[in-house]
């Protein structure tokens, strides 16, 4: 987890500004990673990995951040999951690291088997597909990496190889559909659940321009992942008649995926007909938007901040203009300024 990555380099030269604040959290987040993996250390049995989701995956830890976890198991049912389970929390609790949110949707030990084998159908709860996503587009290994990778190249290959239009179909263009319409849903998913949350109290307000910025980003850093075959890869695939090599096309989404949501972002906005505005306008907002977040006052005052009061409070107003700048540069992006993107969006992200 490189706090100033190439691809981030590139971007700011184009924009001809710096992300001060994203860097920071990357930073504190390359330097956090150093300090769990030394206090986690043995606590992940040979079958399991210890998984780290949410802002500190994506590289956007702050100080008031919590740690979202799980021990993800790929293998049998042992009491010493739930043993280890015990001694991470207590570890965690020592530390004085924040406590996984209560809104979190995994448990302290996750198996692979839902995950990899009720992809659709009744079965695949919210929660189930929210995890599975979640193991995709954010997440990473706190010391042993074997399950967590195993875990996510199987789902791949499920995606993947169910996908007869993508493999086969000499019409159809590069893009793994059944992945995609699984990343859209997840997306609406936690829409219409952000509302249901809205009637318990406290934390409305951060969870709402959180939900506009960093898990909008999140989600659009899936489709770009999805649409990165047609966009990056086309000269490495061709169809012939025995189709596409599964194997291959999980291998080039499993290293996209590896790129945080803001890093596939800059990527994008490096194409030369995506305008230095627009990527000052999507970058320059989400930078913003991390300078909010990472001030402890003012991250409190937003979790703490009464419904009834939003229309008069100054922060929640500078907010949720960022949220709208935010919005405009990503329609740029993905309807306007790049044909190419516009079309995936209208063939693939509506139809």
């Amino acid at each position: 987890m490189e706090a100033k990555s190439e691809v981030i380099q590139r971007l700011e030269a184009k924009a001809s500004r710096a992300f001060p604040h994203v860097l920071a959290a990357r930073d504190l987040s390359a330097r956090t990673l150093v300090r769990l993996r030394e206090l986690l250390q043995g606590h992940d049995p040979e079958d399991a990995s210890i998984v780290v989701f949410g802002s500190f995956a994506r590289g956007e830890y702050t100080p008031g951040s919590d740690i979202d976890w799980t021990l993800l198991v790929d293998g049998r049912a042992d009491r010493v999951h739930f043993e280890e389970a015990v001694a991470i929390t207590r570890i965690l609790d020592a530390a004085k690291f924040q406590p996984p949110s209560p809104f979190g949707v995994f448990d302290n030990v996750s198996f692979s088997h839902p995950l990899l084998h009720l992809i659709g159908g009744h079965d695949d709860t919210n929660r189930n597909t929210t995890q599975r996503i979640l193991l995709l587009l954010e997440s990473i290994a706190i010391g042993q990496r074997e399950a967590l990778d195993r875990v996510v190249d199987l789902v791949l290959h499920r995606y993947v190889s169910d996908d007869r239009g993508l493999l086969f179909s000499k019409r159809s263009k590069l893009v793994p559909r059944v992945l995609l319409n699984d990343i859209i849903r997840y997306w609406r998913t936690i829409t219409v659940d952000f509302v249901n949350k809205q009637g318990f109290k406290g934390g409305w307000a951060l969870r709402n321009v959180k939900l506009r910025t960093s898990r909008k980003l999140l989600f659009a850093s899936g489709m770009l992942a999805c649409f990165s075959l047609e966009l990056f890869g086309k000269g490495e695939f061709r169809r012939g008649e025995g189709g596409i090599d599964p194997t291959r096309v999980v291998h080039y989404l499993r290293e996209r995926l590896r790129l945080s949501p803001f890093e596939q972002m800059c990527e994008v906005l490096l194409r030369p007909t995506i305008s230095v505005e627009t990527a000052q306008k999507v970058m320059g907002s989400y930078d913003a938007f991390m300078a909010i977040i990472s001030d402890e006052d003012k991250r409190r005052h937003l979790s703490d901040l009464p419904f009834e009061a939003f229309n008069q409070d100054a922060l929640w107003k500078e907010a949720t203009n960022l949220t709208y700048t935010f919005q405009e540069g990503l329609d740029r992006v993905f309807f306007h300024e790049d044909e190419e993107i516009a079309g995936l969006v209208r063939q693939f992200g509506v139809f």
